[in-house]
């Protein structure tokens, strides 16, 4: 806000907020079409009659996994394998249900339990980031403001700035982890006949919106960090 005659304020807006406004669009986006194609597809029973813990032992055993555990954790959608203890989390839409839509998730996630046992780069690569990714995602913010506060001290901005650019770099490489996961789930629900004819496109049509949140996320980190790099060179030449 400036001040102009008389004493009035002048106010202007700043343009740089229309790249977080973009990044929530696409988040709500997002989630709103994963939600759609979960809730449409969870009502469609699958011809063969597998649960989604059913589908993934039978996936995992199909891979030549046996060290994976599939177990049953409360909540929505909160499925995920991890590497640590080699379990296979399926929530409560996926690890009872018949659905294409259940079985789908459950598929996805024993791709990456393939990825891990295959020793897939792009993954070695994101669990090498998570540490710091966790730490620039609680510190950056809080440096960037203390730096702010203190003057523009454009030394604690900078590292704020490198420690964000680290959890952009996580989001970017996530992306080529979940498509690749997906792709594999599905090659395996295709040939090995857990899912028939047009319940594979079903398949498809699920993971391909839940890719899709993966995208966004990265795609508003983005314009985060360009609203930061915007903000941060026009006060360094001012």
């Amino acid at each position: 806000m400036a001040y102009i005659g008389f004493g009035y304020p002048r106010f202007y807006f700043d343009w740089t907020y229309l790249l977080v406004i973009i990044g929530v669009v696409l988040s709500l986006w997002a989630s709103a079409g994963v939600r759609s194609a979960f809730n449409r597809f969870s009502t469609v029973a699958t011809i063969r009659g597998m649960t989604g813990a059913q589908a993934a032992q039978h996936i995992l055993a199909q891979s030549g996994i046996y060290d994976v555990r599939v177990i049953h954790v409360r909540g929505n959608l909160n499925d995920h394998y991890d590497p640590r203890n080699k379990t296979l989390a399926l929530s409560d839409p996926v690890y009872s249900s018949t659905s294409v839509a259940a079985v789908s998730v459950a598929a996805h996630e024993c791709g990456h339990a393939i990825q891990h046992a295959g020793g897939y780069l792009p993954l070695k690569i994101r669990g090498s980031l998570v540490p710091v990714a966790n730490f620039g995602a609680v510190i950056s913010w809080p440096l960037i403001l203390i730096g702010i506060l203190m003057g523009f001290n454009q030394t604690l901005i900078t590292v704020g700035i490198v420690l964000f650019t680290a959890v952009v770099l996580f989001h970017l490489v996530t992306l080529p982890v979940e498509f690749n996961a997906s792709a594999r789930g599905l090659r395996i629900l295709s040939g090995s006949g857990i899912l028939m004819g047009d319940e594979n496109e079903g398949a498809k049509k699920v993971l391909r919106a839940a890719a899709l949140t993966y995208v966004a996320s990265a795609a508003g980190m983005i314009l985060q960090l360009l609203r930061l790099l915007i903000l941060t060179r026009g006060r360094r030449r001012e």
